[in-house]
């Protein structure tokens, strides 16, 4: 098509979208209390305009997607994933908006795998909504090609743990001989820190998973709960694959709705995160800056110790890593190493891990610089 448009939304179009938003999420009673908070803030992040919620008007699947239809797939798929993201941060999830997202979707010519997952929510079929992870999912079934960028040949499902590699510990423990300010000695101080162990040792964390621990330092996100929503929100939304969206979706059935029991082979459902004060402005910034990064970014696939040596500004501009909003900053968005930004429970197992390894424990500081 000649007559595609790829120019920013405007305010019009905003409206246009945030009523198709708000009737594929809304249930019998209209949005949950959470979601008068993040639909708003997301349009605000991601498209500089804000809406209005009591001033909108229904609108039918259609109508969007006649409003859409000079709009590309990707405009699209981004906004099926705006209304499911709407969707999902509700428990228990009502049918009708599972039957609703379905609709839109197939409006828009939309087909994302987390619908299918929504469905089996408003079915209260769990366990099948954790298969459909598992299967559906952006990671879902190894990828051959992933091994090179982990550094082992150990894995035997995308989240599997390797606990005895020489070589993959070895790599690791190099980066403490790196000068700070580098990304790979931030990395290691940061994983000091919080007492958390390398891959390749026993009681580590998944390598794919550790892939995200490099998002924390590079992108400023500390270590709660409430980080890790940014920091799968900002992965997400970094990569142009549409189908990355799975991860934030995956990080909001553990933190959120709990929906999920277990997720990255290593994190276990606690609920409630994304109410707390501020956090669905936080949810949405960090989707901003991951939009606003310079070309597409799999940050799971990336081979981070081609970077480890490099001083951790220079990849931030290399990126065009924006700053977090003020907003978000007041709300509480902190770095690894300010205040807040790490946990209680971290700091008593950097403190243990150093004893256990007869060395001097080095306490955790706040350290602006860092961040």
């Amino acid at each position: 098509m000649n007559d595609v448009l790829l120019t920013p939304p405007d305010a019009a179009e905003v409206e246009l979208l945030a009523r198709g938003v708000v009737a594929a999420a809304a249930g019998e009673e209209g949005l949950t209390p959470l979601q008068q908070l993040l639909i708003p803030a997301l349009f605000l992040s991601m498209t500089g305009h804000r809406v209005e919620l009591e001033t909108l008007t229904p609108i039918s699947a259609a109508e969007c997607a006649q409003g859409l239809s000079r709009r590309n797939q990707v405009f699209r798929s981004r906004i099926v994933q705006t209304m499911l993201l709407s969707a999902l941060v509700v428990r228990p999830l009502p049918p009708l908006v599972a039957t609703k997202l379905r609709e839109f979707a197939d409006a828009l010519g939309v087909d994302d795998d987390m619908i299918a997952v929504a469905q089996s929510y408003a079915e209260g079929a769990v366990d099948l909504a954790a298969v459909d992870f598992a299967r559906n999912g952006y990671l879902g079934g190894l990828d051959v090609s992933r091994l090179s960028a982990l550094h082992t040949t150990e894995l035997d499902s995308s989240w599997g743990e390797v606990t005895h590699d020489p070589g993959l510990a070895g790599r690791w423990a190099q980066l403490r001989d790196l000068p700070v300010g580098t990304l790979g000695r931030g990395v290691a101080d940061f994983y000091r820190d919080r007492g958390f162990v390398t891959p390749g040792l026993e009681g580590s964390a998944p390598p794919l998973l550790a892939q995200h621990d490099w998002v924390h330092v590079l992108a400023g996100y500390g270590t709660t709960l409430e980080n890790e929503i940014e920091v799968f929100a900002f992965m997400a939304r970094a990569n142009d694959d549409p189908r990355a969206f799975s991860l934030l979706a995956m990080v909001i059935s553990l933190f959120e709705t709990g929906y999920l029991r277990t997720g990255a082979g290593l994190f276990e459902a606690n609920e409630g995160h994304l109410q707390s004060t501020g956090m669905a402005g936080r949810l949405a910034d960090a989707m901003r800056r991951g939009a606003l990064t310079q070309g597409s970014h799999d940050f799971l696939d990336l081979d981070w110790f081609t970077l480890a040596d490099r001083p951790i500004t220079v990849v931030r501009n290399e990126i065009g890593l924006v700053p977090k909003t003020d907003t978000a900053v007041a709300a509480g968005s902190v770095g690894p190493w300010q205040p807040g930004g790490i946990t209680p429970y971290q700091l008593n197992s950097a403190r243990t891990a150093a004893e256990t390894e007869g060395r001097d424990y080095l306490p955790w500081q706040p350290d602006p610089t860092r961040d």
